[in-house]
C-alpha cells in the first residue's frame, strides 16, 4: 500500500510542473520543504526521543550562508557547503547540548537558535544591513526540482537510519539510555552522529529556500515556528520511519493550505482546534491509526 502510494507522490511531484500553474508549483514547494526537514528532525528527535526545538538554527544558517556568498560562489558550491556548515555547527554544540535530556534539551535547542538569530541580527545591525535582496536567482522551477532532491534526500536518510543497526542503537537510546550504555552501545558518539545527521539537509533546504524568497531578513529564516511546525507534522504522521513524516507532511501542510484559503481570518482558530483534537484522539499519528486499521482488517 505505501509502495504504491510513493509511486503515486513521485509521479505527482514530477509531473506537477508541467500541468500545475504557478501557485500549485509554490505549494508543492511548500510541501516539499517540509518533507525534506520533517525526516531529518526524525533522525535525531524521533529516534533518540531527544526532541529539539531548535532545528530552524541550521535552516537559518544555510539561508545566511548563501545570501552572504551570494555571486561570489557558484550555487552549485554554496548549497552543500551550506549542508556542512549546519552539520559542523551541530558537530560544535552538539557534545555539551546532548549531555542534558527531557525538557532541559529542548529549552536548550531553542535558547540556542535564539542566541544565533540574536548574534546574527546584531553583526547585521553593526554593519547597516537590515535586509539583504539577491538579484538574478533561478526560476521557481529550478528551486523546485532542487527541493525535490533535498526531500527525497531526506527521506532516504530517514529510511536508511531507521532500518539499521545505527537506526537500532538509537532506537536503544529512547527507551532506555543507561541500559543501552551498559551492554555496550556508544550513547555518546551515536547521538552526536544523529544530531549532525539531522543538521545537513536543513541547512541545505535553508540555502534553497533563500533562493526563493530572493529577499532575506534575518527574523524570518530563524522564525521558532519553523521548529514548531516540523515537529506537529512529525508528532501527526507518528512512526519513527519514513512513512510517518510523509503522512503528517501532507496532512498539515495540505489542512492549512485549504484553510487559508476558504477562512483566513479564522486560519489559525480552526488549525489549532483540529490539531488540539487530532493529538487527543489519535495520540500515535496517522501512521499508528493506519497500522491498527491494517491490523483489524487482517484478523477480519
Amino acid at each position: 500500500m505505501f509502495a504504491a502510494l510513493a509511486l503515486v507522490g513521485a509521479a505527482l511531484v514530477a509531473l506537477l510542473p508541467w500541468f500545475g500553474n504557478e501557485y500549485f508549483v509554490g505549494v508543492g514547494l511548500t510541501v516539499l520543504m517540509w518533507l525534506a526537514l520533517t525526516p531529518s528532525w526524525c533522525v535525531l528527535s524521533r529516534l533518540t526521543g531527544y526532541v529539539s526545538l531548535g532545528h530552524v538554527v541550521f535552516y537559518g544558517l544555510g539561508a545566511y550562508l548563501v545570501v552572504i556568498t551570494w555571486q561570489q560562489l557558484p550555487l552549485w558550491a554554496a548549497i552543500p557547503l551550506a549542508g556542512v556548515l549546519a552539520a559542523g555547527f551541530a558537530a560544535l554544540v552538539g557534545g555539551p547540548a546532548l549531555r542534558v535530556r527531557g525538557p532541559y534539551f529542548v529549552i536548550l535547542t531553542f535558547g540556542l537558535a535564539e542566541l544565533v538569530k540574536f548574534s546574527i541580527m546584531a553583526a547585521e545591525s553593526a554593519m547597516g544591513t537590515a535586509a539583504r535582496i539577491l538579484f538574478g536567482a533561478p526560476d521557481l522551477l529550478a528551486v523546485y526540482w532542487m527541493m525535490a532532491a533535498l526531500a527525497l534526500a531526506a527521506l532516504l536518510l530517514l529510511s536508511w537510519v531507521s532500518g539499521s543497526r545505527f537506526g537500532h542503537g538509537l532506537r536503544s537510546l529512547r527507551e532506555n539510555e543507561e541500559a543501552a550504555e551498559t551492554l555496550g552501545v556508544p550513547v555518546a558518539r551515536y547521538k552526536l552522529i544523529a544530531f549532525v545527521l539531522s543538521a545537513a539537509i536543513p541547512g541545505m533546504v535553508g540555502a534553497v529556500m533563500a533562493l526563493r524568497s530572493t529577499y532575506f531578513v534575518v527574523g524570518q529564516v530563524f522564525d521558532p515556528m519553523v521548529s514548531v511546525t516540523v515537529i506537529a507534522m512529525a508528532l501527526l504522521g507518528g512512526g519513527d520511519n519514513a512513512r510517518g513524516p510523509v503522512l503528517g507532511v501532507l496532512f498539515l501542510a495540505l489542512l492549512s493550505e485549504l484553510l487559508w484559503a476558504q477562512a483566513p481570518l479564522l486560519y489559525m482558530i480552526l488549525l489549532g482546534a483540529i490539531l488540539v483534537v487530532f493529538v487527543l484522539l489519535v495520540p500515535d499519528g496517522l501512521f499508528g491509526l493506519l497500522q491498527r486499521w491494517r491490523g483489524k482488517e487482517a484478523v477480519r
